[in-house]
């Protein structure tokens, strides 16, 4: 008979063999992406494209004033307009403009924030920001950048919105999530700080489409090029995107997994739990010791204690206590018949 062999099971990748991997994965779709950015179409074009794609993109706050817009502005941060617009109807109905907002009870402005994140801090900014703007701009909201960024809570973003959207003389492009994801997936810039990528966008866009260019790439980012999964199949713009069909893994912070390389973060945790467990079990020991230290302390006094009995001719075991007397037992009763 033949000899059968052995199947030889598939030997799995070690974690710094994948990490290796995806390293390599998303160094190769970085280049496909430049190679294609070679022959990408101008910003101009790729703006055209996606606005006749989106035509109705707009600021999504819900406002009816330039104050108003300021103080959603504000509370959006790090909440999505959704909430926010869910928020700002009962607020603005109480506290429709800087003066009532500036007098407003703290109590009352934070329960119907509530359902914010970081609701307390956002009132007392919106709070300061109203009496500041009573104070210094006649309840007014400011229209220049210098003065707007000098507010509580409001950041350069904030302001180009509220420039753009209210007065129409934006300062800049604002650049959030979506705009900073997409402008490096369409090959609009290799930048990935927010700051460089708004530099490079006004260097390349006429100043009049600085407001509308945000709307426009925030609506395509909410809408068909997502973080995860973007739907490059089904988007209008693929044919003049670098990254199209590759584009998961540009703009967006490499992903960790259970395959770290060394000196990563997570292996310096790991490197550093038996040192805590060491740790642990050294004070665990500590009382332990102490015990032992105190045993022996003690057990010394007895042998000298002992020693100083035998110098004075005493005797140096320890004596035992004294026995008691037994009872003496009782005596019996006197048995019928006895003579």
């Amino acid at each position: 008979m033949k000899p059968v062999a052995k199947k030889t099971s598939p030997s799995r990748a070690t974690p710094a063999a994948k990490a290796t991997a995806k390293t390599k994965t998303i160094t190769t779709i970085k280049t496909t992406a430049s190679t294609r950015a070679s022959t990408r179409a101008s910003a101009t074009e790729l703006l055209a494209a996606l606005r006749a794609a989106h035509p109705d993109a707009h600021c999504e706050l819900d406002h009816g004033s330039p104050f108003q817009l300021l103080v959603a502005t504000v509370l959006s941060a790090q909440t999505t307009d959704v909430a926010v617009n869910k928020a700002t109807p009962a607020l603005f109905a109480a506290y429709p403009d800087a003066r009532a907002l500036a007098a407003a009870p703290t109590d009352d402005v934070e329960a119907k924030i509530s359902t914010i994140g970081m609701f307390r801090q956002k009132t007392r900014n919106i709070t300061k920001l109203a009496t500041m703007l009573v104070e210094k701009h006649h309840g007014e909201v400011p229209r220049t950048l210098d003065a707007l960024v000098a507010l509580p809570g409001v950041g350069r973003k904030t302001a180009n919105v509220v420039l753009g959207v209210a007065f129409g003389v934006p300062e800049g492009v604002v650049v959030d999530t979506h705009v900073q994801r997409l402008s490096q997936r369409l090959g609009l810039t290799t930048e990935t700080e927010p700051e460089k990528i708004e530099k490079v966008l006004c260097e390349k866009l006429p100043r009049e489409v600085w407001d509308i260019t945000s709307h426009t790439l925030i609506f395509h980012g909410r809408r068909v090029c997502f973080a995860r999964k973007p739907a490059c199949d089904t988007c209008t713009v693929s044919a003049l995107c670098p990254s199209a069909f590759v584009a998961e893994e540009v703009g967006r912070k490499p992903k960790r997994d259970r395959g770290e390389p060394e000196g990563s973060a997570k292996n310096a945790t790991a490197t550093t739990k038996p040192a805590t467990k060491r740790a642990a079990s050294a004070k665990t020991a500590k009382p332990n010791a102490n015990a032992k230290t105190a045993s022996a302390k003690t057990a010394s006094a007895k042998t000298t204690a002992a020693t100083r009995t035998t110098a004075a001719g005493g005797d140096a075991r320890p004596k035992k206590p004294a026995k008691t007397a037994k009872k003496p037992a009782k005596p019996r009763a006197a048995t019928r018949g006895a003579s």
